[in-house]
């Protein structure tokens, strides 16, 4: 049993009803056998959403060479935006210190460092800049594509209210992309 193949199951069952019985399960062994690999819940859980996290292209190794600031973080909110919602359940991980993973957190420090170079701002200016449009890329990704927990049905599967809150959640990034830039460094 392997770390991959732990998350892959993980995975398959989707963080937010994640159980350690059923991803024993999934894997075909008992969950005794899975507790010989992973600690509790939480660590399965940990686990599962590094694994997703690391996964994720950020979008620093795609695009123009000479993309506008305000078009790449339009860029970086539209990929953090469909991160969550393929992956219900991940929004702590990336955004809550407590929850964030050292693994995590040496991929969201390098993807800093890579965009204060390509923009040729401060460190702590591009951690200022990525960090509040990921926090509130990911809180309203969290909520506007919540599924509900007793049936897996979509919250938000009325086709029209869904393209209007698509519409509303692209002029609120816009907006906040907008503001933090004009604020002062």
């Amino acid at each position: 049993m392997t770390r991959q193949r732990i998350a892959e199951a993980g995975m398959a069952m989707g963080l937010p009803r994640m159980t350690f019985v059923g991803v024993a399960a999934l894997l075909g062994v008992s969950h005794m056998a899975l507790y010989k690999h992973v600690q509790n819940l939480e660590a399965l859980k940990r686990l599962v959403a590094e694994e997703i996290f690391c996964r994720w292209q950020m979008p620093e190794t795609v695009g123009p060479l000479h993309e506008p600031l305000e078009a790449y973080l339009h860029r970086f909110s539209a990929s953090l935006r469909e991160l969550v919602r393929r992956h219900q359940g991940l929004a702590p991980y990336p955004i809550r210190r407590s929850a964030t993973t050292p693994t995590m957190l040496d991929k969201i420090y390098a993807h800093h460092e890579w965009f204060a170079g390509r923009y040729g701002l401060t460190r702590e200016r591009a951690r200022w800049l990525l960090s509040t449009i990921a926090f509130h890329c990911i809180a309203l990704a969290d909520t506007v594509y919540a599924v509900s927990a007793d049936d897996d049905v979509p919250l938000l599967d009325d086709e029209t209210e869904a393209a209007e809150i698509e519409a509303e959640f692209d002029r609120g990034m816009q907006a906040l992309v907008i503001g933090v830039l004009h604020m002062p460094s």
